[in-house]
């Protein structure tokens, strides 16, 4: 499912970030027919088919391409940036509101929530300059099975050096020991430092789901082979937003549901909708190698 939206302009920014600014542009959803239903029978039941439609919106505003720095999506909770317009959180709203949590937030009082916080079903973590308000925000909205913990790490933009799904974590090689600790207790994973294509932030040049990962798109194919092994889920390389390597700050996804940039071409559509598992049939055994090869060259 695709839908054009707009939300408000943001200043703010994290130094690691590896981008120089946020794109005008609008985003793009992708979702099974049916995400999980609460009643495990139903959820065995519903079927996976790829819908995509378009809406145009008349709003006034900024929209961007980074939908994974204002939004954090799991398995059990999704959050959406206090400042996001209402065209930005009714997407999510549509897709998830009776499903699991929407949680409209700040992080030490900054929008680019998903860029500071790390989590899966299990729990979520956050710097430790979140503030107390928001913290009480946090556990009070989210699910008591959800644990949430803050993190005093000097690499404080959690969301680009942690790499998530509910099974395992791949991490920043230079995140401290007691990090490491908190990240496998928290989010109960195996946690492994790691690189992405030679990058160290493994948030940022990777989105990853209990069905399969999307890496930076020079990813070696051996480097992809590695990984895959190490995560046992399949991993692609591609990008998002027409040529973007910053695949998480450019899209969110559970095992259902995937957001990601409008400017997303309808190649790295048909990647991400694959790898992700989230159309009738679609594995990484039926992306098509020329149709990858062109991408990156195309782009690279």
């Amino acid at each position: 499912m695709a839908v054009r939206a707009q939300f408000e302009n943001s200043n703010e920014y994290v130094s690691a970030m590896p981008w120089s600014q946020l794109d005008q542009a609008a985003f793009l959803l992708l979702s099974a027919a049916s995400p999980p239903s609460p009643n495990p029978a139903s959820r065995r039941a519903a079927a996976r088919k790829s819908l995509c439609t378009r809406r145009q919106d008349a709003t006034n505003g900024l929209s961007y391409t980074r939908v994974g720095v204002f939004s954090t999506l799991t398995n059990s909770y999704a959050l959406v940036s206090q400042g996001a317009s209402e065209n930005f959180y009714s997407v999510f709203e549509a897709e998830l509101q009776d499903v699991i949590p929407i949680v409209r937030t700040t992080i030490a009082g900054t929008r680019i929530i998903g860029r500071l916080t790390a989590g899966n079903r299990k729990g979520l973590l956050v710097p430790t300059t979140t503030s107390d308000q928001e913290l009480q925000h946090l556990r009070n909205s989210l699910p008591d099975a959800v644990r949430i913990q803050r993190i005093e790490e000097r690499l404080s933009a959690l969301g680009n050096v942690i790499a998530a799904n509910d099974h395992i974590a791949l991490i920043h090689p230079d995140l401290e020991r007691e990090t490491e600790e908190i990240i496998a207790d928290v989010l109960g994973v195996e946690v492994f430092r790691q690189t992405v294509a030679d990058h160290v932030l493994v948030g940022s040049y990777m989105s990853l789901s209990n069905q399969g990962g999307l890496v930076h798109p020079k990813t070696s194919i051996q480097d992809q082979d590695e990984l895959s092994s190490l995560l046992q889920v399949p991993l692609v390389a591609g990008s998002v937003n027409r040529g973007s390597n910053v695949v998480g700050a450019g899209m969110v996804v559970n095992d259902w549901l995937a957001v990601t940039g409008l400017d997303t071409t309808a190649t790295e559509l048909s990647v991400i909708e694959s790898v992700f598992r989230l159309g009738d049939g679609n594995g990484p055994s039926n992306i098509n190698t020329n149709m990858k090869d062109t991408m990156v060259e195309s782009f690279y």
